[in-house]
Protein backbone atom coordinates (compact mmCIF):
# COMPACT_ATOMS: atom_id res chain seq x y z
CA UNK A 1 0.00 0.00 0.00
CA UNK A 2 1.51 3.36 -0.89
CA UNK A 3 2.24 5.86 2.30
CA UNK A 4 -0.94 7.27 3.05
CA UNK A 5 -0.99 11.50 3.70
CA UNK A 6 -2.79 12.43 6.75
CA UNK A 7 -5.18 15.00 7.59
CA UNK A 8 -6.68 15.73 10.99
CA UNK A 9 -9.07 18.32 11.67
CA UNK A 10 -9.68 19.27 14.96
CA UNK A 11 -12.88 21.66 16.24
CA UNK A 12 -12.63 23.36 19.29
CA UNK A 13 -14.84 22.31 21.82
CA UNK A 14 -17.17 20.42 19.46
CA UNK A 15 -20.09 17.98 21.23
CA UNK A 16 -20.32 14.61 20.34
CA UNK A 17 -23.76 15.51 18.74
CA UNK A 18 -22.96 19.18 17.28
CA UNK A 19 -23.06 17.67 13.59
CA UNK A 20 -25.53 16.62 10.79
CA UNK A 21 -24.46 12.65 10.85
CA UNK A 22 -23.99 13.12 14.56
CA UNK A 23 -27.68 13.56 15.77
CA UNK A 24 -27.52 17.38 15.70
CA UNK A 25 -31.49 18.21 14.60
CA UNK A 26 -31.15 21.31 12.90
CA UNK A 27 -27.26 21.87 11.65
CA UNK A 28 -26.12 21.03 8.15
CA UNK A 29 -22.57 19.72 7.62
CA UNK A 30 -22.94 18.03 4.32
CA UNK A 31 -19.36 17.85 3.52
CA UNK A 32 -18.85 16.67 6.94
CA UNK A 33 -21.23 14.00 7.09
CA UNK A 34 -19.05 12.52 3.80
CA UNK A 35 -16.36 11.86 6.06
CA UNK A 36 -18.75 9.57 7.93
CA UNK A 37 -21.12 8.39 5.00
CA UNK A 38 -17.75 7.26 2.79
CA UNK A 39 -15.74 5.65 6.08
CA UNK A 40 -16.65 5.22 9.62
CA UNK A 41 -18.21 6.75 12.89
CA UNK A 42 -16.32 6.32 16.13
CA UNK A 43 -19.68 5.88 18.29
CA UNK A 44 -17.64 5.80 21.89
CA UNK A 45 -14.62 8.10 21.27
CA UNK A 46 -13.56 9.96 24.15
CA UNK A 47 -11.28 12.65 25.90
CA UNK A 48 -9.69 11.97 28.97
CA UNK A 49 -8.79 14.89 29.94
CA UNK A 50 -12.15 17.51 28.99
CA UNK A 51 -10.58 21.07 28.20
CA UNK A 52 -7.93 22.17 25.36
CA UNK A 53 -4.51 22.27 26.26
CA UNK A 54 -4.42 19.15 27.77
CA UNK A 55 -6.48 17.27 25.35
CA UNK A 56 -4.59 18.65 22.59
CA UNK A 57 -1.54 17.38 23.96
CA UNK A 58 -2.43 13.96 24.60
CA UNK A 59 -3.79 13.97 20.91
CA UNK A 60 0.01 14.93 19.87
CA UNK A 61 1.43 12.35 22.09
CA UNK A 62 -0.60 10.11 22.80
CA UNK A 63 -0.32 10.20 26.16
CA UNK A 64 -2.69 10.54 29.49
CA UNK A 65 -2.12 14.12 30.66
CA UNK A 66 -0.39 12.71 34.09
CA UNK A 67 2.59 11.62 31.78
CA UNK A 68 2.98 14.64 29.49
CA UNK A 69 2.35 17.45 32.04
CA UNK A 70 -0.26 19.93 30.55
CA UNK A 71 -2.76 19.29 32.82
CA UNK A 72 -4.51 22.66 32.08
CA UNK A 73 -4.88 25.79 30.00
CA UNK A 74 -2.00 27.90 32.07
CA UNK A 75 0.65 29.36 29.31
CA UNK A 76 3.36 26.36 29.63
CA UNK A 77 5.03 27.66 26.64
CA UNK A 78 8.55 25.77 26.92
CA UNK A 79 6.73 22.54 27.63
CA UNK A 80 4.67 22.55 24.51
CA UNK A 81 8.14 23.26 22.52
CA UNK A 82 9.17 20.03 24.68
CA UNK A 83 6.24 17.35 23.81
CA UNK A 84 6.74 14.01 22.40
CA UNK A 85 4.70 15.20 19.20
CA UNK A 86 3.79 12.61 16.79
CA UNK A 87 5.01 14.78 13.99
CA UNK A 88 8.85 14.33 14.86
CA UNK A 89 8.26 10.82 14.25
CA UNK A 90 6.47 11.40 10.98
CA UNK A 91 9.26 14.22 10.32
CA UNK A 92 11.67 10.96 10.52
CA UNK A 93 9.87 9.05 8.19
CA UNK A 94 9.91 10.86 5.29
CA UNK A 95 6.79 13.22 5.79
CA UNK A 96 6.09 16.93 4.82
CA UNK A 97 4.63 18.09 8.28
CA UNK A 98 2.52 20.79 9.03
CA UNK A 99 1.01 22.68 11.40
CA UNK A 100 -2.24 25.46 10.56
CA UNK A 101 -4.80 27.06 13.50
CA UNK A 102 -5.22 27.14 16.90
CA UNK A 103 -2.27 25.59 18.90
CA UNK A 104 -3.17 26.35 22.76
CA UNK A 105 -0.84 24.68 24.60
CA UNK A 106 0.51 27.99 25.76
CA UNK A 107 -0.30 31.53 24.57
CA UNK A 108 3.14 30.70 22.69
CA UNK A 109 1.74 31.06 18.64
CA UNK A 110 5.75 30.43 17.87
CA UNK A 111 6.32 27.41 15.74
CA UNK A 112 7.35 24.14 17.51
CA UNK A 113 9.12 21.49 16.76
CA UNK A 114 8.08 18.53 14.43
CA UNK A 115 6.25 20.97 11.55
CA UNK A 116 8.24 22.37 8.20
CA UNK A 117 5.29 24.63 7.81
CA UNK A 118 3.53 26.77 10.51
CA UNK A 119 0.61 28.89 11.02
CA UNK A 120 -0.95 29.73 14.27
CA UNK A 121 -1.68 32.57 16.51
CA UNK A 122 -1.10 33.55 20.25
CA UNK A 123 -3.35 32.17 22.91
CA UNK A 124 -7.18 31.71 22.04
CA UNK A 125 -6.33 34.03 18.77
CA UNK A 126 -9.28 36.46 17.31
CA UNK A 127 -12.35 35.30 15.36
CA UNK A 128 -12.00 38.97 13.21
CA UNK A 129 -8.54 40.11 11.67
CA UNK A 130 -6.14 37.75 13.49
CA UNK A 131 -2.81 37.90 13.90
CA UNK A 132 -1.06 35.11 12.46
CA UNK A 133 2.08 33.58 12.89
CA UNK A 134 3.20 31.86 9.73
CA UNK A 135 6.32 30.48 9.70
CA UNK A 136 8.12 32.37 12.94
CA UNK A 137 6.71 35.62 11.80
CA UNK A 138 3.33 37.69 12.71
CA UNK A 139 1.49 39.08 10.21
CA UNK A 140 -1.84 40.99 10.65
CA UNK A 141 -4.75 39.40 8.41
CA UNK A 142 -8.24 40.55 8.03
CA UNK A 143 -11.32 38.78 7.54
CA UNK A 144 -12.87 35.66 9.26
CA UNK A 145 -10.70 33.36 11.19
CA UNK A 146 -12.25 30.23 9.88
CA UNK A 147 -12.18 31.42 6.35
CA UNK A 148 -9.12 32.23 6.58
CA UNK A 149 -7.71 28.89 7.64
CA UNK A 150 -9.46 27.03 5.11
CA UNK A 151 -7.79 29.02 2.74
CA UNK A 152 -4.59 28.49 3.94
CA UNK A 153 -5.13 24.36 4.56
CA UNK A 154 -5.97 24.53 0.71
CA UNK A 155 -3.39 26.08 -0.38
CA UNK A 156 -0.86 23.74 1.51
CA UNK A 157 -2.64 20.75 0.08
CA UNK A 158 -2.35 21.75 -3.42
CA UNK A 159 1.31 22.26 -3.20
CA UNK A 160 3.47 19.52 -5.37
CA UNK A 161 5.53 17.71 -3.49
CA UNK A 162 7.18 14.15 -3.75
CA UNK A 163 6.77 12.58 -0.66
CA UNK A 164 3.14 12.07 1.78
CA UNK A 165 2.17 15.02 4.25
CA UNK A 166 0.48 15.16 7.76
CA UNK A 167 -1.60 18.18 7.74
CA UNK A 168 -2.63 19.02 11.52
CA UNK A 169 -5.72 21.58 10.71
CA UNK A 170 -7.43 23.24 14.21
CA UNK A 171 -10.40 25.45 13.99
CA UNK A 172 -11.20 28.41 16.39
CA UNK A 173 -14.05 27.56 16.22
CA UNK A 174 -16.66 26.95 17.61
CA UNK A 175 -14.62 28.66 20.48
CA UNK A 176 -15.90 32.29 21.39
CA UNK A 177 -13.82 35.15 21.56
CA UNK A 178 -12.29 34.86 25.02
CA UNK A 179 -9.58 36.95 26.36
CA UNK A 180 -7.22 34.80 28.62
CA UNK A 181 -4.57 35.45 31.07
CA UNK A 182 -0.94 33.58 30.97
CA UNK A 183 -2.06 32.03 34.21
CA UNK A 184 -5.27 30.42 32.43
CA UNK A 185 -8.08 32.93 33.90
CA UNK A 186 -10.39 34.66 31.74
CA UNK A 187 -11.23 38.54 31.63
CA UNK A 188 -14.87 37.52 32.84
CA UNK A 189 -16.11 41.42 31.65
CA UNK A 190 -14.37 41.56 28.44
CA UNK A 191 -15.83 38.35 26.19
CA UNK A 192 -16.08 38.27 22.80
CA UNK A 193 -18.91 35.82 22.56
CA UNK A 194 -19.97 33.59 19.53
CA UNK A 195 -19.21 35.34 15.93
CA UNK A 196 -20.34 32.92 12.95
CA UNK A 197 -19.50 34.41 9.35
CA UNK A 198 -21.34 37.66 8.38
CA UNK A 199 -23.26 35.80 5.74
CA UNK A 200 -24.09 33.25 8.59
CA UNK A 201 -25.58 35.26 10.76
CA UNK A 202 -29.06 34.85 10.77
CA UNK A 203 -28.29 30.98 9.75
CA UNK A 204 -31.13 28.70 11.65
CA UNK A 205 -32.80 31.49 13.17
CA UNK A 206 -35.84 30.39 15.42
CA UNK A 207 -34.35 26.71 15.18
CA UNK A 208 -34.82 24.99 18.71
CA UNK A 209 -32.42 22.36 20.01
CA UNK A 210 -34.63 19.26 22.34
CA UNK A 211 -34.60 18.94 25.88
CA UNK A 212 -32.41 15.98 27.16
CA UNK A 213 -33.76 14.30 29.93
CA UNK A 214 -30.40 15.46 32.12
CA UNK A 215 -31.27 18.99 31.32
CA UNK A 216 -32.34 20.02 34.95
CA UNK A 217 -32.16 22.89 37.19
CA UNK A 218 -29.22 23.15 39.48
CA UNK A 219 -31.58 22.66 42.82
CA UNK A 220 -32.48 18.74 41.16
CA UNK A 221 -28.50 18.28 40.36
CA UNK A 222 -27.68 18.48 43.62
CA UNK A 223 -30.05 15.67 44.92
CA UNK A 224 -27.99 13.33 43.09
CA UNK A 225 -24.15 15.02 42.70
CA UNK A 226 -24.30 17.00 46.38
CA UNK A 227 -20.39 17.92 45.36
CA UNK A 228 -21.99 20.14 42.97
CA UNK A 229 -23.65 22.26 45.59
CA UNK A 230 -20.91 25.32 46.21
CA UNK A 231 -20.14 25.84 42.79
CA UNK A 232 -23.98 26.34 41.61
CA UNK A 233 -23.79 29.17 44.38
CA UNK A 234 -20.45 30.50 43.30
CA UNK A 235 -22.14 30.77 39.62
CA UNK A 236 -24.49 33.25 40.66
CA UNK A 237 -21.47 35.68 41.97
CA UNK A 238 -22.15 38.89 39.43
CA UNK A 239 -18.93 38.63 37.55
CA UNK A 240 -19.72 35.26 36.97
CA UNK A 241 -23.68 36.05 36.05
CA UNK A 242 -22.08 38.49 33.67
CA UNK A 243 -19.73 35.67 31.90
CA UNK A 244 -22.37 33.33 31.46
CA UNK A 245 -25.08 35.92 29.97
CA UNK A 246 -22.37 37.36 27.57
CA UNK A 247 -22.30 33.60 26.09
CA UNK A 248 -25.83 33.01 26.14
CA UNK A 249 -25.12 29.87 28.36
CA UNK A 250 -27.44 27.15 28.52
CA UNK A 251 -29.65 28.98 26.47
CA UNK A 252 -30.78 28.09 22.59
CA UNK A 253 -29.19 31.02 21.30
CA UNK A 254 -25.62 30.05 22.21
CA UNK A 255 -26.81 26.80 20.87
CA UNK A 256 -27.83 28.24 17.36
CA UNK A 257 -24.61 30.44 17.34
CA UNK A 258 -22.59 28.09 17.55
CA UNK A 259 -24.29 25.68 14.52
CA UNK A 260 -24.04 28.98 12.68
CA UNK A 261 -20.01 28.56 13.46
CA UNK A 262 -20.23 25.74 11.62
CA UNK A 263 -21.28 26.51 8.65
CA UNK A 264 -17.80 28.11 7.48
CA UNK A 265 -15.76 25.04 8.79
CA UNK A 266 -18.14 22.67 6.85
CA UNK A 267 -17.26 24.95 3.79
CA UNK A 268 -14.24 24.19 4.85
CA UNK A 269 -14.25 20.42 4.63
CA UNK A 270 -15.69 20.73 1.19
CA UNK A 271 -12.68 23.08 -0.09
CA UNK A 272 -10.35 20.41 1.65
CA UNK A 273 -12.22 17.84 -1.08
CA UNK A 274 -12.02 19.59 -3.45
CA UNK A 275 -8.45 20.08 -3.88
CA UNK A 276 -7.46 16.62 -2.97
CA UNK A 277 -9.95 15.11 -5.50
CA UNK A 278 -8.04 17.83 -7.98
CA UNK A 279 -4.55 16.71 -7.00
CA UNK A 280 -5.91 13.02 -7.18
CA UNK A 281 -4.84 12.03 -3.77
CA UNK A 282 -8.45 11.93 -2.29
CA UNK A 283 -8.45 8.25 -1.76
CA UNK A 284 -5.00 8.05 -0.13
CA UNK A 285 -5.35 10.58 2.29
CA UNK A 286 -6.41 9.72 6.11
CA UNK A 287 -9.23 12.64 6.84
CA UNK A 288 -10.14 12.60 10.77
CA UNK A 289 -12.38 14.63 12.35
CA UNK A 290 -13.18 15.12 15.74
CA UNK A 291 -13.57 18.21 18.60
CA UNK A 292 -10.62 19.09 21.36
CA UNK A 293 -13.54 18.07 24.24
CA UNK A 294 -17.31 18.09 24.59
CA UNK A 295 -19.46 20.83 25.69
CA UNK A 296 -22.32 21.23 28.16
CA UNK A 297 -25.56 22.17 26.61
CA UNK A 298 -27.06 22.54 30.52
CA UNK A 299 -26.70 18.63 30.92
CA UNK A 300 -26.76 18.54 34.95
CA UNK A 301 -26.79 22.36 35.05
CA UNK A 302 -23.72 22.47 33.86
CA UNK A 303 -22.34 25.12 30.85
CA UNK A 304 -20.56 27.17 29.79
CA UNK A 305 -18.00 24.11 31.10
CA UNK A 306 -16.55 21.09 29.15
CA UNK A 307 -14.20 19.75 31.93
CA UNK A 308 -16.73 17.18 33.76
CA UNK A 309 -16.57 13.21 33.09
CA UNK A 310 -20.38 12.86 31.87
CA UNK A 311 -20.68 11.87 28.87
CA UNK A 312 -21.03 15.33 27.34
CA UNK A 313 -17.96 16.65 28.49
CA UNK A 314 -15.71 13.20 26.94
CA UNK A 315 -17.33 11.73 24.43
CA UNK A 316 -16.31 13.54 21.01
CA UNK A 317 -17.16 13.61 17.53
CA UNK A 318 -14.75 11.19 15.92
CA UNK A 319 -15.35 9.93 12.19
CA UNK A 320 -12.74 9.13 10.29
CA UNK A 321 -12.29 8.41 5.90
CA UNK A 322 -9.75 6.06 4.68
CA UNK A 323 -10.67 3.68 1.83
CA UNK A 324 -7.92 1.56 1.48
CA UNK A 325 -8.63 0.28 4.93
CA UNK A 326 -12.45 1.66 6.82
CA UNK A 327 -15.15 0.45 4.95
CA UNK A 328 -18.16 2.75 3.65
CA UNK A 329 -20.74 3.68 6.45
CA UNK A 330 -19.41 1.49 9.40
CA UNK A 331 -20.46 2.54 12.99
CA UNK A 332 -17.25 1.52 15.26
CA UNK A 333 -18.60 0.86 19.08
CA UNK A 334 -15.16 0.08 20.66
CA UNK A 335 -14.25 2.19 23.57
CA UNK A 336 -11.73 4.88 22.03
CA UNK A 337 -9.88 7.73 23.17
CA UNK A 338 -7.68 10.76 21.82
CA UNK A 339 -4.72 9.15 22.67
CA UNK A 340 -5.08 6.54 19.78
CA UNK A 341 -4.46 9.09 17.26
CA UNK A 342 -0.20 9.06 16.95
CA UNK A 343 -0.06 5.32 17.39
CA UNK A 344 -2.64 4.86 14.31
CA UNK A 345 -0.40 7.54 12.44
CA UNK A 346 2.80 6.27 12.85
CA UNK A 347 1.68 2.64 12.22
CA UNK A 348 0.13 3.78 8.82
CA UNK A 349 3.32 5.57 8.00
CA UNK A 350 5.52 2.99 8.77
CA UNK A 351 7.00 3.46 11.53
CA UNK A 352 6.83 1.96 15.40
CA UNK A 353 5.21 3.91 18.02
CA UNK A 354 7.63 4.18 20.97
CA UNK A 355 6.86 3.16 24.78
CA UNK A 356 6.28 6.12 25.84
CA UNK A 357 2.70 6.20 23.84
CA UNK A 358 -0.30 4.94 26.18
CA UNK A 359 -2.51 5.13 22.96
CA UNK A 360 -3.37 2.05 21.02
CA UNK A 361 -3.09 1.96 17.28
CA UNK A 362 -6.65 1.63 15.79
CA UNK A 363 -5.99 -0.42 12.39
CA UNK A 364 -7.15 -3.47 14.23
CA UNK A 365 -10.78 -1.70 14.76
CA UNK A 366 -10.58 -0.95 10.88
CA UNK A 367 -11.57 -4.62 10.15
CA UNK A 368 -13.84 -5.22 12.62
CA UNK A 369 -12.28 -8.14 14.25
CA UNK A 370 -9.98 -7.26 16.57
CA UNK A 371 -8.30 -9.70 18.81
CA UNK A 372 -8.76 -7.80 21.93
CA UNK A 373 -9.75 -4.47 23.26
CA UNK A 374 -9.62 -1.93 26.38
CA UNK A 375 -12.53 -2.01 28.53
CA UNK A 376 -11.59 0.90 30.15
CA UNK A 377 -9.98 4.27 30.37
CA UNK A 378 -9.12 6.73 32.88
CA UNK A 379 -10.59 10.39 32.85
CA UNK A 380 -8.79 12.69 34.91
CA UNK A 381 -8.80 16.68 35.67
CA UNK A 382 -6.83 19.07 38.01
CA UNK A 383 -9.03 22.21 39.50
CA UNK A 384 -7.69 25.29 37.95
CA UNK A 385 -9.02 29.20 38.13
CA UNK A 386 -9.88 30.04 34.23
CA UNK A 387 -13.76 29.74 36.09
CA UNK A 388 -14.26 30.89 39.34
CA UNK A 389 -16.69 28.45 40.50
CA UNK A 390 -14.90 25.36 39.52
CA UNK A 391 -11.78 26.13 42.33
CA UNK A 392 -11.20 23.12 44.09
CA UNK A 393 -13.28 20.16 41.67
CA UNK A 394 -10.30 17.79 40.99
CA UNK A 395 -11.45 14.57 40.28
CA UNK A 396 -10.41 10.75 38.54
CA UNK A 397 -12.68 8.82 36.63
CA UNK A 398 -12.76 5.45 35.04
CA UNK A 399 -15.41 5.04 32.55
CA UNK A 400 -16.05 1.45 31.35
CA UNK A 401 -18.21 -0.16 29.03
CA UNK A 402 -21.08 0.24 31.04
CA UNK A 403 -20.22 1.73 34.20
CA UNK A 404 -18.52 5.17 35.40
CA UNK A 405 -17.01 5.93 38.93
CA UNK A 406 -16.05 9.06 39.67
CA UNK A 407 -13.89 9.97 42.78
CA UNK A 408 -13.79 13.82 43.72
CA UNK A 409 -10.24 14.25 45.10
CA UNK A 410 -10.29 16.52 48.74
CA UNK A 411 -14.03 16.38 48.63
CA UNK A 412 -16.00 15.13 51.05
CA UNK A 413 -14.55 11.96 53.49
CA UNK A 414 -14.11 8.43 52.41
CA UNK A 415 -15.56 9.07 48.90
CA UNK A 416 -19.01 10.36 50.58
CA UNK A 417 -19.53 12.77 47.39
CA UNK A 418 -18.33 10.29 44.54
CA UNK A 419 -20.57 9.10 41.81
CA UNK A 420 -21.43 6.01 40.57
CA UNK A 421 -23.62 5.41 37.25
CA UNK A 422 -24.77 2.54 35.43
CA UNK A 423 -24.98 4.10 31.98
CA UNK A 424 -26.56 0.94 30.14
CA UNK A 425 -30.12 1.41 32.81
CA UNK A 426 -29.26 4.97 32.81
CA UNK A 427 -27.67 6.64 30.34
CA UNK A 428 -28.68 10.05 31.40
CA UNK A 429 -26.63 9.51 34.33
CA UNK A 430 -29.04 10.69 36.54
CA UNK A 431 -29.10 8.28 39.52
CA UNK A 432 -26.26 8.28 41.05
CA UNK A 433 -25.96 4.40 42.56
CA UNK A 434 -22.33 5.25 44.71
CA UNK A 435 -23.97 4.42 48.33
CA UNK A 436 -26.45 1.60 46.79
CA UNK A 437 -25.98 -1.96 48.46
CA UNK A 438 -26.89 -3.47 45.45
CA UNK A 439 -23.86 -1.65 43.56
CA UNK A 440 -21.29 -2.35 46.17
CA UNK A 441 -19.11 -5.08 44.27
CA UNK A 442 -19.46 -2.91 41.34
CA UNK A 443 -18.09 0.29 43.20
CA UNK A 444 -15.03 -2.23 45.02
CA UNK A 445 -14.11 -3.29 41.60
CA UNK A 446 -13.93 0.05 39.69
CA UNK A 447 -12.10 1.45 42.79
CA UNK A 448 -9.07 -1.20 41.80
CA UNK A 449 -9.78 -0.56 38.83
CA UNK A 450 -9.02 3.84 39.10
CA UNK A 451 -6.42 2.80 41.30
CA UNK A 452 -4.45 1.29 38.47
CA UNK A 453 -5.04 3.11 35.64
CA UNK A 454 -3.97 6.04 37.42
CA UNK A 455 -0.89 4.46 38.24
CA UNK A 456 -0.13 3.36 34.77
CA UNK A 457 -0.98 7.07 33.45
CA UNK A 458 1.81 8.50 35.30
CA UNK A 459 4.21 5.11 35.73
CA UNK A 460 7.37 4.98 34.14
CA UNK A 461 8.13 3.52 31.01
CA UNK A 462 11.47 1.80 30.20
CA UNK A 463 12.59 1.28 26.35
Amino acid sequence: MKRPNFLVVLIDDLRYDEFGAGGHPYMKTPHIDRIAREGAIFERAFHTTPICSPNRASIMTGQYASRHGIIDNVARDAMSHRLPNYHLALQSLGYETAHIGKWHMGNDGRPRPGYDYWVAYDGHGRLVDPKLNVNGTYEQCSGYVTDLMNELAVKFLERPRKQPFSLFFAHKAVHPDAFQAADGTLDLENQGGYKPAERHQDLYKGCVFPKYPNMLPPAEVIKQKPVWAEAFELKEAPKSRALLDSLHAGKQEEIRLRAAMMASVDEGVGMIFDALERSGEIDNTLILFLGDNGYFFGEHGLGPERRFAYEAGIRSPFVLRFPALVKRNIRIKQLVICQDIAPTLIELAGGKPGPQIQGRSLVPLFSGRPRAWRKSFLVEYWAEQALPWLVGMTYKAVRTERYKYIHWVNRGRAGELDELYDLERDPWELKNRIASRAHADIRARLRRELTRLVSEAVGLYLP
